[in-house]
């Protein structure tokens, strides 16, 4: 058939074709990492600017899945795809309370976007999220949730079978939060340690990032990976750089200047 508008066929190895059908779901497929940062050096550089470490670990997450594009890619229909671009969806609570919402935010990260230009996208894509108008997501579960049961299970089997076929509307698919290259969770705002997530068999979303609290100078992402995208060897490079970068972001970024200082948590 088709296939999923949103990435190409990748050419991967016969043992790696198979790795699919060997383990047909993400949570069956899911390895499990832990990475510990020193901020010694980060902390005085993100002061200095009045921004988030959040930030940061967007943008630094964001370039390595440019440059080791290998891990942009995903199964569909047990088959593995590239994805065309970068994008990543994060939550935030539109408050913090127990009642309140969750706002999920997904978006593209261009290659080569500055982090100036991430902070002020950022700054404006949380403000909507947090607003009280509903996003394009809440309408749509709005109209799947009048639904009974029993259709509205049937509507998102459907979906996702028309999606390998390269059948489902752009439309649904642009704006789920599971169709992306990564989601990332920052617990350190709730002011708790980060997870272990479980990946969404829904959609094509890989790889569930979670960044706790900094404590004592040091911060922990815990990682959840579909491993029947790539092998460790090419992760672990992956990992090495993006905390070279958050660990040292001067060398990565140099000095900037005119970031905001209204940050996103």
């Amino acid at each position: 058939m088709f296939g999923p508008h949103d990435g190409v066929r990748a050419q991967v190895p016969p043992y790696r074709r198979m790795m699919p059908f060997l383990m047909r779901g993400r949570n069956e497929s899911a390895v499990y990492f832990e990475q510990t940062l020193d901020l010694s050096r980060t902390q005085r550089w993100l002061e200095a600017r009045g921004v988030k470490l959040f930030a940061l670990v967007l943008h630094a997450l964001a370039s390595v899945l440019h440059e080791r594009e290998r891990l942009n890619r995903f199964t569909a229909g047990r088959r593995i795809y590239q994805r065309k671009g970068v994008f990543v969806s994060f939550a935030a609570k539109k408050a913090l309370s127990d009642d309140a919402p969750l706002a999920t935010v997904k978006r593209e990260f261009p290659r080569g976007e500055s982090f100036g230009e991430l902070q002020a996208a950022l700054a404006g894509d949380v403000r909507e999220a947090k607003s009280d108008r509903p996003s394009h997501v809440d309408k749509e579960l709005g109209v799947l949730l009048k639904l009974p049961g029993f259709l509205l299970a049937f509507a998102i089997g459907l979906l996702d079978r028309l999606y390998r076929w390269g059948l489902a509307p752009r439309s649904l698919v642009d704006t789920d939060p599971m169709y992306a290259s990564a989601f990332v969770a920052n617990l350190g705002s709730l002011k708790i340690d980060a997870a272990y997530h479980h990946l969404y068999e829904h959609g094509n979303c890989p790889l569930f990032v979670t960044i706790g609290q900094v404590t004592g100078g040091r911060v922990t992402l815990r990682y959840t990976f579909d491993e029947r995208v790539e092998d460790g060897h090419y992760c672990a490079g992956a990992l090495k750089l993006l905390a070279e970068r958050v660990e040292d972001p001067a060398s990565w970024l140099g000095t900037l200047s005119h970031l905001s200082t209204h940050a996103p948590e």
